[in-house]
């Protein structure tokens, strides 16, 4: 990565006391003396337990790291937005806050990302229940069906773009839909460049899940079949 270029990575969070500190000094550990200038923040959901002490703390550690905290929770979506609405450098990277990634694996897409507008991991061996892995499969064949977007993984929660593409981007969606709807918009762009790379995925250690809650499954589809016609026929005004 040429080192004129400077990145942001944020993470979203929602009750991820255990696993969110661990997760900041990994990634802290990773880019010092790999990226010059970078910064790292973590899009405190609305959490109920001691995410935000954690979060307080690690930003008096660590001048890099910027905590956000919404005083309610906004979804996945709404946590996703405010990170891409908050990232200041050249290239924004982005991740769950569960630790279910190995963020070290970040170097390959920072090799990868010259010449292109982004790059997108896939889960080579995913660690969840097997209703959540049955739920993602359906779930990318609908999305592919519809509107013809053919990646290997789409809700893999590890991607980098540059920041000049993502800002263009009017988000219409809060939920678990925000994946479906930012990768829509920006496939239809001509002379989109993108590569995917395979990425290690690991169990849960601590916390709860909740993106497989019926609750979120459910308002997933409702965004689905309230915003296909307009991703369908979405025509972006900037090449």
């Amino acid at each position: 990565m040429p080192e004129s270029q400077s990145l942001t990575v944020f993470f979203p969070a929602h009750n991820e006391e255990a696993n969110i500190g661990k997760l900041v000094e990994a990634t802290h550990a990773t880019l010092k003396g790999r990226v010059e200038d970078f910064e790292i923040l973590v899009i405190n959901d609305g959490s109920t337990d001691g995410t935000k002490a954690v979060l307080e703390n690690l930003a008096n550690k660590y001048p890099e790291v910027r905590p956000i905290h919404h005083e309610t929770n906004q979804g996945y979506g709404g946590a996703v937005q405010t990170g891409f609405k908050s990232a200041t450098k050249d290239l924004v990277f982005f991740s769950d806050g569960d630790g279910q990634f190995d963020i070290t694996e970040i170097h390959k897409f920072l090799d990868a990302i010259p010449g292109r507008d982004a790059v997108l991991g896939y889960r080579v061996n995913r660690k969840d229940p097997f209703h959540r892995k049955l739920f993602a499969k359906c779930w990318g064949l609908l999305i592919r069906f519809l509107f013809g977007i053919k990646l290997r993984d789409l809700d893999c929660a590890f991607k980098l773009f540059r920041r000049e593409r993502i800002e263009s981007i009017t988000f219409e969606t809060k939920g678990a839909m925000i994946t479906t709807e930012l990768l829509a918009k920006l496939t239809q762009r001509p002379q989109f460049d993108y590569v995917e790379i395979g990425v290690t995925h690991l169990p849960r250690l601590a916390g709860e899940q909740s993106g497989g809650s019926p609750k979120v499954v459910l308002r997933a589809f409702r965004e689905l079949f309230r915003m296909y016609g307009r991703l369908k026929n979405y025509r972006p005004d900037i090449p």
